[in-house]
């Protein structure tokens, strides 16, 4: 006989509910956290992800380096035979840091985005290898997310994208001045991370971060400055970071299909003046690079600015010229 007086654990690691409890809403968001972070797919998500040209995912290589990656692929490369699992027809790419953090077992997150109609899932789980032509996720978590911050955007495959990219990876432990361009240009970019939570499970996540074209500061150090604007209180990147103050990046060039990914540690920056220049961010956190992996054409996909391109959200912040 199931005590329906036991409450469900939460689905919160510490790291998370530490951010929680610092905004004053960890009793909140462990009642949504209750109902919104499911062990299974929705039928809705399941129904959502053969739409996707594209895919993020978040991975750890064997040193435990946190990198993010885009893959791609013909509408329905992506399916869920069954609500505890979520196939990906992705061929392993050599070229792709990442790729060695994709072995059978590993933990993984995932993020589905659409950037037409700026719809957005997410989940964790850990892969399960058929081949090299493909593998699946085992759902741990499964959620839903907002809209905000995500820049419109219609896609076009340039290329077969079963076929892996002709061009030669550059590889440094530093930002060139062509990966500054590209950080500069952005209006988005894709985050992962992840904690060795107790228990010994490791939890990855994928997060998207979206604002106005160089929301993100190249500084003259050679790391990154990032404002996190508010959302929806999970906290799953900066909780993470809390337990493991590693992140990997990935910035892509929407006219050309580069992608630039970038792993290293993370620092928050506690300095209020630094924070008030930069309207609408909650708070600031800098990346300081250790590998940095600059992939021309690696994704077949190009993009064009969809109707009112940026996310009225990103409209109502700021940048590093203001305040």
């Amino acid at each position: 006989m199931t005590d329906d007086t036991v409450p469900t654990p939460s689905p919160w690691h510490p790291g998370e509910v530490a951010l929680q409890r610092e905004r004053g809403v960890s009793e909140r968001m462990a009642v949504i956290g209750r109902k919104v972070l499911r062990p299974f797919l929705t039928e809705e998500h399941r129904a959502f992800y053969p739409l996707l040209p594209f895919v993020v995912l978040g991975a750890v290589d064997p040193q435990g380096a946190p990198w993010a990656t885009l893959r791609a692929g013909h509408p329905g490369f992506l399916h869920s035979p069954d609500p505890s699992e979520l196939a990906l027809e992705v061929r392993r790419d050599p070229q792709d840091p990442a790729d060695a953090g994709l072995g059978d077992g590993d933990a993984v997150g995932l993020l589905g985005i659409d950037l037409t109609t700026r719809r957005r899932n997410r989940l964790n789980g850990t892969v399960r290898r058929q081949g090299d032509a493909a593998f699946s996720i085992a759902v741990v978590q499964g959620f839903g997310n907002c809209p905000r911050y995500i820049q419109a955007r219609t896609p076009a495959f340039s290329r077969d994208p079963s076929q892996l990219p002709a061009t030669t990876p550059v590889v440094s432990d530093h930002l060139d001045a062509t990966a500054r361009r590209m950080i500069r240009e952005a209006d988005t970019f894709f985050v992962a991370s992840y904690a060795d939570v107790p228990g010994g499970e490791r939890q990855v996540d994928v997060s998207h971060r979206g604002g106005k074209p160089g929301f993100v500061r190249t500084d003259p150090g050679g790391g990154l400055t990032v404002p996190d604007f508010s959302g929806n209180m999970f906290f799953n990147t900066l909780g993470n970071f809390a337990i493991n103050p590693r992140a990997g990046l990935v910035f892509m060039t929407p006219e050309t299909g580069d992608l630039l990914q970038i792993t290293g540690r993370v620092s928050f920056v506690d300095d209020p003046r630094a924070l008030a220049r930069f309207e609408g961010a909650e708070r600031l956190w800098k990346l300081h690079p250790e590998q940095v992996v600059r992939r021309p054409a690696a994704l077949p996909i190009r993009w064009s600015p969809g109707a009112d391109h940026l996310s009225p959200f990103s409209l109502r912040t700021g940048d590093w010229g203001t305040g």
